[in-house]
């Protein structure tokens, strides 16, 4: 999830998804005033990707809006329902969704050739248990989500905004554990992994403060195997380490 992408200026379709930013300012989030966790980012596709993405974006793809998903009927069967937030370009969700048929997984990025990209895997691949969100996953949370329907979420490297002026953006704060906590199903698992020290810290204070979680180790419901990803294996080559954080929904 973090922002290690490089920037395109070429005018493109992202445009839309700063609109609707604009547009959720205006009306307002229903958790808490809406400060984006991510930065916006222009980068037009390439003529493959775009044949790609009129193939199977009318099934496997939507943008984010106030409608909530009947997951099961989206993915047409039941099966445990894992939403990841800030798939990149999809190294970590494919090969996840490879190893974890029987999931229903869903992954929402911003970042439009990113989902380019996971959908050009999903199609080398022939990976079916995959559904794309585009846009700002509070607003995923929020309103396209109901109480207790997932079984698992997943965030890899969110930004860690490290500058104190702009904590307010980081997107792993206390409403929006609350808001994840509310989401899972009793059992359910929240994954979060980070190679920055300080947002570790502050990550394991704020779900730990969450009283409808409760830490784990790293046997759970679901697989926390990932893949190594280009950005991962940059970090530990400069001796970064990665710190994994592991929730589970409280049972009654």
């Amino acid at each position: 999830m973090r922002d290690n992408r490089p920037v395109n200026e070429s005018q493109d379709t992202s445009v839309d998804i700063e609109e609707n930013a604009a547009r959720t300012h205006e009306r307002g989030s229903r958790l808490y005033p809406r400060v984006t966790s991510f930065r916006s980012r222009r980068g037009a596709l390439t003529e493959a990707q775009q044949s790609t993405w009129d193939n199977l974006w009318p099934r496997i793809g939507r943008d984010v809006a106030d409608e909530q998903i009947d997951i099961d009927a989206w993915f047409g069967r039941s099966g445990p329902a894992i939403l990841e937030i800030g798939s990149g370009t999809g190294t970590a969700t494919t090969a996840m969704a490879l190893a974890e048929p029987h999931v229903n997984l869903m992954a929402v990025e911003v970042y439009r050739p990113g989902l380019a990209q996971t959908l050009q895997q999903i199609e080398r691949e022939g990976i079916e248990n995959i559904r794309l969100l585009r846009g700002d996953a509070m607003d995923v949370l929020e309103n396209m989500l109901s109480s207790e329907s997932l079984t698992g979420v997943r965030v890899f490297f969110p930004d860690p905004w490290p500058k104190v002026r702009h904590h307010k953006r980081r997107l792993l704060q206390g409403p929006t554990f609350a808001m994840i906590a509310d989401r899972l199903k009793p059992g359910g698992v929240l994954h979060v992994a980070t190679d920055h020290a300080e947002y570790a810290e502050w990550i394991a204070e704020a779900g730990n403060a969450e009283p409808g979680l409760t830490v784990l180790d790293w046997e759970s419901p679901m697989t926390h195997e990932r893949p190594v990803t280009k950005f991962e294996g940059k970090a530990q080559l400069v001796g970064s380490s990665v710190t994994e954080l592991i929730w589970g929904k409280k049972t009654a």
